[in-house]
């Protein structure tokens, strides 16, 4: 049976530590995130100042949802539909597909997707992937959307967020955006779980009808189970954006002017940048969503 002895253990420890200490533009990023939890927690809770998240809560409903429906996708079910409402909720419409799975895709699948953007939120480039990806799950949200106009507003909104910090401060800025959003939707998901599952009982949530499928254990005792995970989900954004992404400031900067740079940056490309195409996108889905009102 391996094992390990005094000095590798010794060795083993001091390189954990070393991936897991902060540098210099680490300690920012998690100064930043720190003050995006402060801030966010005040704004959640003063009445007026609330509307300013406002759109990045049904942000995370629709990443709720969108989680519902790619689970759906994955176990062979029909989307029907995905909407948002504007009292902060919303409905994914399936028929088949497995619901021990689907169920607890929504709290879980939105709080390991603001992980992904913690994580990505460490480095510019990966921020830039990260909102690819989010592109095209935004892209399949307005398909299964339809007509729901606030879904349409939405995201469309978002899209334009993301095009005007990619091209601010050569995308420095979008690595920050991406960072909020990470943040905002697994403190939404952590808050949700509490007050949807633990501090009451509400017998139309996700974890009630969970457990009327599973019949292990009540609605309270699946949402401190979810709670749990959501909380490793958060920490595991944070450890991995710490281990995989080392680069200083401007390291980041060299390599994000020569992927996928902004207009008008040192690396900048003459044909089309992808910022470009995506104001094109923006612009064709705004024409769209018009003609349907």
């Amino acid at each position: 049976m391996p094992y390990l002895d005094d000095q590798s253990s010794s060795l083993y420890a001091r390189d954990v530590g070393t991936q897991l200490a902060p540098n210099a533009t680490q300690r920012t990023t998690l100064i930043v995130a720190g003050c995006y939890v402060i801030i966010i927690a005040i704004l959640w809770h003063v009445p007026v100042l609330s509307w300013i998240i406002y759109p990045f809560k049904l942000l995370t409903v629709g990443f709720h949802e969108m989680s519902h429906a790619i689970t759906g996708i994955l176990t062979c079910a029909t989307i029907h539909s995905v909407e948002l409402d504007p009292d902060e909720g919303g409905e994914t419409r399936m028929s088949g597909g497995i619901p021990w799975i689907t169920l607890p895709a929504g709290y879980l699948g939105s709080s390991l997707i603001g992980a992904c953007l913690i994580a990505c939120g460490f480095d510019t480039n990966a921020s830039k992937i990260a909102c690819l990806v989010l592109g095209v799950f935004f892209l399949f949200t307005l398909w299964w959307a339809r007509r729901n106009w606030l879904t349409w507003v939405l995201i469309l909104g978002m899209a334009g967020l993301v095009v005007l910090f990619w091209l601010v401060a050569d995308s420095v800025a979008l690595r920050f955006f991406v960072l909020f959003i990470g943040v905002m939707s697994d403190l939404y998901v952590l808050w949700d779980v509490i007050d949807d599952t633990i501090a009451r009982k509400v017998n139309s949530s996700d974890a009630s009808a969970f457990a009327r499928i599973c019949g292990c254990f009540p609605s309270q005792v699946w949402g401190v189970i979810w709670l749990v995970i959501a909380f490793m989900f958060f920490a595991a954004g944070i450890i991995v954006g710490l281990v995989a992404f080392k680069e200083s400031s401007s390291e980041q900067a060299s390599e994000a002017a020569q992927f996928l740079p902004a207009p008008g940056s040192s690396g900048a490309m003459a044909s089309a940048p992808l910022p470009g195409v995506l104001v094109t996108i923006v612009a064709a889905l705004s024409w769209k969503l018009l003609s349907w009102l």
